[in-house]
């Protein structure tokens, strides 16, 4: 039974929280560049699988606005895909979200993006080296 206070039914909900291993993946990909609202969604997916946007928004702390950002970015990279479900009665439909590639394809394709920098970066420096010696 939901306590009243003041009048007001208060509802009890579990959140759900991501552990030690979770935030420091947050941390490890914002390391290599990504946007820690990215980042936090992208893991926050890969512990959740399939979820609405509001739980993302509550278990994540982000704000409705910086979701849309970031699932904008994950949609450009084709990682993410949504359906829509139809609630009962009058109103939006519900979208689903879910990551349509692994956490390693994803630390993959950022592991390559900097080895392309470093790279590039290396070439840079050794012709500086050769315009340098001449």
């Amino acid at each position: 039974m939901n306590p009243k206070v003041g009048g007001v039914v208060i509802k009890e909900v579990a959140i759900k929280v991501l552990d030690e291993k979770g935030l420091e993946l947050i941390e490890a990909l914002e390391a290599v560049g990504v946007k820690r609202n990215v980042a936090t969604i992208i893991v926050h997916l890969t512990y959740l699988g399939e979820t609405r946007s509001k739980d993302i928004e509550t278990m994540s702390g982000l704000r409705q606005p910086e979701v849309s950002i970031a699932m904008s970015t994950l949609r450009k990279h084709g990682w993410i895909a949504d359906r829509d479900i139809k609630k009962e009665g009058k109103g939006r439909p519900m979208t689903l979200y879910k990551l349509t590639v692994s956490i390693d394809d994803i630390i993959e394709y950022y592991e390559k993006e900097k080895r392309n920098e470093i790279s590039q970066v290396m070439q840079s420096i050794q012709r500086l080296k050769e315009i340098s010696a001449t």
